[in-house]
């Protein structure tokens, strides 16, 4: 082979490396994967009774996500969460998180806030929450939160945010993530959005006191999923369903995509738990984890 041809055959083969090494840069700056760790994989459980457990199991659901009222009782003696406890060891199944925090009466906001039962309630309920292994109290609650008619919103999103900050440091001391769930005006006359929510949590400044987003209510007040872009590391935890009815996953088809290319963006490293309106538990349980998965993969 010529010099010429030397050189030539040199120059296809730095060619071929710099289109090489610009594809690499390409895929990692467009955030494609290159290796299975950084896929977008949460796990997926449901808002149930562990009483449902030997279908979650049957199904391949990771988690159930509990009820506070229901399972940790706090305002049941400790030999009646015991019982709860007890069938919790039996079933073997993950309780990662509970939802329906506080009862009605308990108010956080308006005239007749019961703060200090607030916060003596959240110690039991935070101590049985890391006894069962669980890592996420969910803080809807609209009937404890939701602001009495002539009340000052101001005032009571001041008062929402003092007992946040009173409630950090409980439950940093048993482990306890506090997810704030923004819920729509349907639900709720105070925090309807991932941003309010965000600007909540800030405000509360603990990292105890964390935000949730839930797919159903974002949809329902058309908030961008760019919001769970904004609100980043905040998000601890996701619910979904559909909008339209708040049915199960996949009985609509309704386009999860763009909220789930968000938490990926954010690396959300989270759990999705179901929160629907179920119309069939039994037959829609395996449609609503495979319509998931399947629009999750197409991100991956």
């Amino acid at each position: 082979m010529n010099s010429a041809a030397k050189i030539g055959l040199a120059h296809v083969k730095i060619s071929l490396l710099i289109l090489v090494l610009l594809f690499l840069s390409s895929c990692l700056e467009s955030g494609e994967e290159v290796s299975d760790d950084q896929k977008f994989k949460p796990a997926i459980g449901v808002c149930t009774s562990i009483d449902n457990y030997a279908k979650l199991k049957a199904n391949n659901y990771d988690y159930t996500e509990e009820s506070v009222g229901k399972f940790l009782i706090p305002h049941e003696n400790e030999e009646e969460f015991q019982k709860n406890y007890a069938k919790l060891k039996d079933c073997g199944m993950e309780v990662y998180a509970c939802n329906g925090f506080l009862p009605g009466l308990l108010k956080s906001t308006g005239p007749d806030i019961k703060h200090d039962q607030i916060l003596a309630y959240s110690e039991i309920a935070f101590r049985r929450a890391q006894m069962a292994g669980i890592k996420v109290i969910v803080f809807g609650s609209s009937g404890s939160r939701n602001v009495p008619d002539g009340f000052d919103k101001q005032k009571a999103r001041s008062q929402f945010v003092a007992l946040l900050k009173k409630m950090g440091p409980i439950a940093e001391k048993y482990d306890i993530t506090v997810c704030v769930e923004p819920l729509n005006k349907n639900e709720s006359n105070i925090i309807n959005s991932v941003a309010e929510g965000l600007d909540v949590v800030k405000q509360a400044d603990h990292p105890n006191i964390q935000l949730l987003a839930d797919v159903y209510h974002m949809a329902v007040e058309d908030e961008p999923a760019e919001n769970i872009i904004k609100a980043g590391k905040h998000i601890r935890h996701v619910h979904v369903a559909e909008k339209e009815g708040r049915a199960s996953p996949g009985t609509k088809k309704f386009d999860f995509i763009p909220y789930f290319k968000a938490l990926k963006k954010i690396n959300y490293k989270g759990r999705i738990s179901i929160e629907c309106r179920w119309g069939s538990f039994d037959n829609e349980l395996p449609v609503a984890l495979g319509y998931l998965n399947e629009q999750i993969q197409k991100l991956n």
